[in-house]
């Protein structure tokens, strides 16, 4: 028996279109409720490129009126951070650090 294809709703974080029917089969049906079950929209994109697949899927599933789509609730950072980024950034804590008061 062949297996049907997988779906990609979101690539970033490699959540299927069953997966997302799985959440709705759960009960699920805000969209901020499914990103928060599946990850959908928590990758680098932010949501950029699964928001509209997401939409798509609970409109066709009649969960969702057009004028009810909401986007993703943003969540800092609001660009990606590389951790080349986060290392060289000095630690508040370290006696060196310019920002201390001497005591």
């Amino acid at each position: 028996m062949k297996r049907p294809p997988r779906v990609f709703v979101c690539r970033c974080e490699d959540v299927t279109k069953s997966e997302v029917e799985h959440a709705l089969a759960l009960g699920l049906q805000r969209i901020e409720e499914i990103k928060r079950y599946t990850g959908l929209g928590t990758g680098p994109c932010q949501g950029r490129e699964c928001m509209a697949p997401l939409v798509q899927i609970l409109l066709e599933a009649g969960q969702l009126k057009p004028e009810r789509a909401q986007p993703f609730t943003p969540r800092p950072p609001l660009e990606p951070v590389s951790f080349g980024t986060l290392a060289s950034t000095p630690d508040p804590a370290d006696p060196g650090h310019p920002g201390e008061r001497d005591g």
